[in-house]
């Protein structure tokens, strides 16, 4: 049975602290013939959907609760039977976006979620939001990074619940330590390798 990583992208809008910014997100779904994890659900449901292609879904899976990442999370968990997992740092922020629906479990540090041989390992990298999760897919080499962590640099850090020496922690602890040949998913824009980050890690930190 094959193990994969399904992928799309969809536009839509960002809004925090007062603004609001055109954005394309990422899309990823992971998983065999028969099960998957979402990876965030953004701006339109029926884009997952067609990426599930008619699986069970284990879980929805939030990296982080601002509302370009989770703004139909709950429609979508509702869709599919599914339960939906968020940090609990960031429920500040999710309830600027849904005040009247909580997810339904909590993401910590080292969790794991299994579907038949994969395992999707949670790992807590605080910085872009204070709950700021990343998932790492030992079994594909792969790791789905959110907003901490782009082939351009670090996630934003300029506005609320941010933090600038959190996130450049959280990736030299967190993510740098991968293996360099790990293949880095975001929520935003192509993907990279750890390697890569390596390379130009310090030169993002002395900007």
């Amino acid at each position: 049975m094959s193990i994969r990583v399904d992928h799309a992208t969809v536009e839509g809008k960002f809004s925090l602290d007062g603004e609001v910014h055109e954005v394309e997100n990422n899309l990823w779904v992971v998983g065999d013939d028969h099960q998957c994890l979402v990876i965030d659900a953004p701006h339109d449901i029926d884009a997952v959907l067609e990426l599930v292609a008619g699986r069970e879904v284990v879980a929805v899976l939030a990296t982080h609760a601002h509302d370009d990442h989770v703004r139909m999370a709950p429609q979508l968990a509702d869709a599919v039977g599914a339960p939906l997992y968020l940090h609990p740092m960031d429920r500040p922020l999710w309830e600027l976006t849904h005040p009247d629906r909580q997810p339904d479990g909590r993401l910590v540090d080292r969790q794991t979620f299994h579907i038949g041989r994969l395992s999707l390992q949670v790992v807590h990298t605080p910085g872009h939001t204070p709950g700021s999760v990343c998932f790492y897919c030992p079994d594909l080499a792969t790791a789905f990074t959110g907003d901490t962590l782009f082939a351009g640099g670090p996630g934003a850090t300029g506005r609320s619940f941010s933090d600038r020496d959190a996130i450049i922690d959280s990736i030299r602890d967190r993510l740098l330590p991968l293996p360099a040949r790990t293949k880095v998913h975001p929520g935003h824009g192509p993907s990279t390798t750890i390697a890569e980050v390596v390379e130009q890690f310090d030169e993002w930190v002395s900007r």
